[in-house]
């Protein structure tokens, strides 16, 4: 016969999952609001949608998937610009393939820019952190660490501090 170690243990009992599942009129909520398991489309969409947008809040799925597509973009970018170098036994020569490749680079970057910083920002008002702890960044190596552990960070109910709602 056995006897529970801990008698006055109560059984265990999961935890509330955060944040709670909403359900929007639309099927998504609405951008003021993070989209909590956001698919790829609707991440990449809602990411040129709030383009210049530093308010709010932004899920980790809304994050990584943009990361992802930047990471693509530019590693094909990357491959224009070098398939377009010509290395001789005197040095290198640049083909059209590399001006091409670096002028829609330099557009990409350009025109994602400043969204990136925001989307950046939004993730760590979603974690409960102020957009101002994205200047970590500039410290080097160990602030691109810094920030990588913020994104991975889960939500935090606090963070509902940054909401602003809209009608």
């Amino acid at each position: 016969m056995s006897y529970p170690q801990y008698p006055s243990q109560q059984p265990y009992q999961a935890p509330q999952q955060y944040p709670p599942q909403q359900s929007w009129p639309s099927g998504e909520p609405p951008l003021w609001a993070p989209y909590y398991g956001a698919p790829f489309a609707a991440a990449v969409k809602r990411f040129f949608k709030k383009y210049a947008d530093f308010s709010g809040r932004a899920s980790r799925s809304e994050y990584w998937w943009w990361t992802l597509v930047s990471s693509v973009v530019g590693i094909i970018l990357n491959i224009m610009v070098q398939s377009g170098v010509h290395y001789t036994a005197y040095g290198s020569t640049a083909g059209p393939g590399t001006f091409i490749g670096g002028i829609l680079a330099l557009i990409f970057l350009l025109a994602t820019f400043i969204p990136s910083l925001a989307l950046i920002v939004r993730r760590l008002h979603d974690s409960n952190k102020s957009g101002w702890m994205i200047l970590l960044g500039l410290i080097p190596f160990a602030g691109a660490i810094i920030l990588l552990v913020f994104m991975l960070l889960g939500p935090d109910p606090h963070g509902q501090q940054y909401d602003q709602p809209t009608a």
